[in-house]
């Protein structure tokens, strides 16, 4: 038993020290810096390569060139982020062994880097855009590494290797000066130029094998044809995940057989092969073809935008970026806001009758209620006038504005803006003459007024009918007896007459009477018979007369009654023509 214990001690120990020797061995054969790489290191000639960059892991490419290679260019185009790449020449000193590539299992490049040798960085560059080195092969090299490393976030890069001295023809050529320059800039258009590409020009209308895209967003410049697949590839799987979402969304407990039929029905996504041709199919080219000036229209104003412009090769798949540009489109057009004074009486006026014409006001109430009362009258006879006021952009109220006058309470907001609108004229109301309250030209006004109502709580009332009445067995050779409607509220009433002559009181009619936009201070302190307060709590009996003296005996006269309040507009009643008696 103890031999047996012995023995078996013996064995660990042995197989302990096999273990740690070969551990030894092993780490004295790889290097620190051996990365294990991929079958595709090796970077072939003449072919466009696609390379995937995890972030923060160098993916290594290996070539060599032909022995009477004179010089050789290596472009890389990064995707959309920026990119660290490097290109060195491995020299070794002895050429490895085949028999140890076979017995290691490894290939080429990773004996090579095995071996002893010197390296030299010829080439770096970091950042988004296309970068090309061009330069002598190096004359002692066994083989070239190029080096390539995303620090951000995966993306990828394309690479591709051109062996001699001359341009590989593999991509567009781009001008000496590759700026997209600004010709104008509109409200909702911007105009671009650009220095065409010699690819486009030395080839024949017949073999053209290259086009323009201009490509227009609200974020950033692209720094290539990638990049601007990729934005619309974020923006199609965001729409996804939004349905999937919706999708997902079901009461389980009820649905749930309902739920695995649906989820059976489903079938597996497939990803068709796709090509260059599909991808450049994607690309929502505002601008398309071999012209070197374009229009971008259908912008929104006052909006920045980034523009982009690629020459693209259809037949290699390949593209170029000119230096892209950005413009703000000019802010649309800002009406002019005028501001209402205090108890101001304003005549609102629109010329033409062609098209719709519209004016803005503003009004802050005051006192701490923040209320106010807006009043409203058109003159324009048959013209259509709206009005509305909003307070921060949130619109309170909107009505039609006529003959008779319109009232506003305007109530808990600091200010408001009001947006006076001519719509249109009604069919057969509009006359040849201009209308007599107007001043010469104008087609359309607006008699408005605003004031602050510091301990109001609504809108003033209002009579009941605006006609006023004359008694013929009152009616004398010297006076006439005049009766109207009044208010509930104490309120100041006046009276004005205009003799008419001869003719005008032959024709009578709407010629003869005053106009009702015209208030009393329009009218001459002459024609001023009297003033008086009058108030009725009983509507129904609030009834005020006046008897008219100092007339003349078969005369005929126009009497006017306005209604005069603290606030708003006067309220004007409806003309009144009464002729005197001959003979008494």
């Amino acid at each position: 038993m103890a031999l047996m214990s012995l023995s078996w001690c013996l064995s660990a120990v042995l197989a302990l020290f096999c273990v740690s020797s070969w551990t030894q061995v092993h780490s004295a054969l790889a290097p620190e810096n051996e990365v294990p790489l991929r079958p595709t290191t090796w970077f072939p000639e003449g072919k466009i390569t696609s390379v995937t960059l995890p972030k923060g892991r160098t993916r290594r490419l290996y070539f060599t060139l032909k022995k009477k290679a004179p010089a050789m260019s290596v472009t890389v185009s990064p995707c959309d982020l920026p990119i660290e790449w490097s290109l060195s020449a491995r020299t070794l000193k002895d050429k490895p062994l085949k028999s140890l590539q076979w017995s290691t299992k490894k290939s080429m490049p990773e004996v090579w880097w095995r071996g002893p040798g010197i390296e030299e960085k010829m080439h770096s560059f970091t950042g988004n855009a296309v970068d090309t080195y061009r330069g002598p092969s190096h004359p002692q090299a066994s083989i070239y590494i190029l080096r390539l490393r995303s620090k951000q976030q995966n993306s990828r890069a394309t690479v591709y290797l051109h062996e001699g001295l001359g341009p590989s023809g593999a991509f567009p050529l781009l001008p000496a000066d590759p700026r997209v320059h600004t010709l104008g800039v509109g409200m909702t258009s911007v105009t671009l130029s650009w220095a065409p590409s010699a690819s486009i020009t030395s080839l024949p209308q017949t073999q053209q094998s290259y086009d323009y895209c201009v490509l227009v967003n609200s974020q950033q410049n692209l720094p290539s044809v990638c990049a601007a697949q990729e934005s619309i590839g974020k923006k199609k799987d965001q729409k996804q995940e939004k349905k999937e979402r919706r999708r997902r969304v079901t009461v389980w407990p009820i649905l749930k057989e309902w739920w695995w039929q649906q989820w059976d029905s489903y079938p597996e996504p497939q990803s068709p092969p796709s090509s260059l041709a599909d991808d450049n199919a994607d690309l929502q080219c505002v601008c398309q073809g071999t012209e070197s000036v374009c229009t971008v229209s259908e912008l929104l104003p006052d909006t920045q935008y980034y523009f982009d412009v690629f020459v693209i090769d259809r037949l290699n798949g390949t593209s170029m970026a000119y230096k892209g540009t950005f413009a703000r489109t000019h802010e649309e057009a800002r009406p002019e806001i005028i501001t209402l004074r205090e108890g101001e009486l304003r005549w609102v006026t629109f010329r033409g009758r062609g098209s719709n014409s519209e004016q803005f006001f503003s009004f802050r109430p005051r006192g701490w209620q923040q209320s106010g009362l807006l009043t409203l009258q058109s003159c324009g006879g048959g013209e259509k006038v709206k009005v509305t006021v909003s307070s921060k952009g949130q619109v309170l109220t909107s009505q039609a504005v006529g003959g008779d006058l319109v009232h506003i309470w305007l109530q808990g907001s600091s200010s408001y803006l009001i947006h006076l609108e001519r719509e249109g004229t009604t069919t057969g109301q509009i006359s040849a003459a201009a209308d007599p309250a107007l001043p010469g030209g104008l087609t359309a006004s607006v008699k408005m007024q605003t004031s602050s109502a510091y301990h109001r709580r609504g809108v003033p009332s209002l009579p009941s009918t605006l006609q006023i009445k004359s008694f013929n067995r009152l009616r004398g050779c010297n006076s006439v007896t005049l009766a109207w409607m009044g208010t509930e509220e104490r309120s100041l009433y006046c009276v004005y007459r205009r003799k008419l002559g001869d003719r005008e009181a032959e024709a009578g009619g709407a010629s003869a009477l005053t106009a009702p936009c015209l208030g009393p201070e329009s009218r001459s302190d002459t024609e001023r018979v009297l003033c008086k307060y009058f108030q009725e709590l009983n509507p129904r009996r609030a009834v005020t007369t006046a008897v008219i003296g100092g007339l003349k005996p078969g005369m005929a006269y126009v009497f006017d009654v306005y209604l005069m309040r603290r606030w708003g507009i006067p309220i004007k009643y409806a003309s009144k023509m009464v002729k005197t008696r001959k003979e008494c």
